[in-house]
């Protein structure tokens, strides 16, 4: 059972406010980030060789994130990064306008593009952390050209190797923001929305992908032990997938221009 830690998250790690200390997180804590910079377009650049990169993209609102292209006018990121929050920080049980947020493209601190978004989709959990911590983002315009990942319909399997990836920064990392994979292990809980495994988590990988070892997207990103190192490897905590593929159909069909009251009940979190 996964703890809530938005009332205390400022004594141990950044999450809304920007403070730190240096000693090691007790408690899980969602991996956002605060993100206040206005960045510019710039021209666009070569893509890298590698497609799995290229789909991982900056997810920037209230706080920064990281996402994934599941599609090209699609981004599966976490639900706690477009939660709205009072003004003590604090997350409450609704989502932010779809127009407060957008994609940045690239793999660095300046991005090469940028695209907003015109709807959000989520489940009716997962506000925080957790289970239902999955967010689609439907894009304003289709990104032609750009890598798209499938998200795995198979559920985590224990002793299955996981790599994250995200564009999270601890405070002891050097360098700009970039993407980057986080050193991963196996997993060593299954939950009925969420799975666990120790990895190396900063601020900001939230909503991130998370890899098997054939490269599918099983999960993101949604909450760890963090401390200021990138190369500690704590119990990190991902959402689920497989158990919301009703979120899935809606978003496909919200994008192709469907209304959300006109499609069935998806935003359920009794999970079979």
């Amino acid at each position: 059972m996964l703890v809530s830690t938005t009332g205390v998250a400022c004594l141990f790690m950044v999450f809304s406010t920007g403070c730190i200390r240096p000693s090691k997180v007790e408690l899980p804590t969602p991996a956002a980030q605060d993100d206040a910079l206005n960045r510019p377009f710039l021209a666009p650049l070569e893509l890298t060789d590698d497609p799995v990169q290229d789909a991982i993209v900056r997810v920037v609102g209230e706080v920064s994130c990281s996402g994934t292209l599941i599609a090209d006018d699609l981004v599966l990121t976490a639900h706690h990064c477009v939660s709205e929050r009072d003004e003590k920080g604090n997350v409450l049980t609704r989502d932010i306008p779809a127009t407060s947020v957008h994609v940045e493209l690239g793999g660095d601190d300046l991005p090469w593009g940028e695209v907003r978004v015109k709807a959000i989709v989520t489940p009716a959990c997962g506000y925080e952390q957790g289970t239902g911590d999955l967010a689609i983002l439907v894009l304003s315009r289709k990104l032609v050209g750009m890598p798209t990942f499938e998200p795995s319909v198979s559920p985590p399997h224990l002793e299955e190797e996981v790599t994250p990836w995200g564009f999270g920064r601890c405070a002891m990392s050097e360098g700009a923001i970039r993407r980057q994979s986080r050193p991963g292990g196996l997993v060593n809980a299954v939950d009925r929305g969420v799975f666990r495994a120790d990895a190396a988590i900063c601020p900001g990988d939230s909503g991130g992908p998370v890899l098997n070892n054939k490269r599918e997207v099983i999960g993101v990103i949604s909450a760890a032990v963090m401390d200021t190192d990138a190369r500690t490897r704590d119990s990190a905590y991902f959402a689920r997938l497989d158990r919301f593929q009703q979120l899935f159909s809606a978003a496909r069909e919200i994008a192709d221009g469907a209304s959300a009251s006109e499609l069935p009940p998806y935003r359920s979190c009794e999970l079979p």
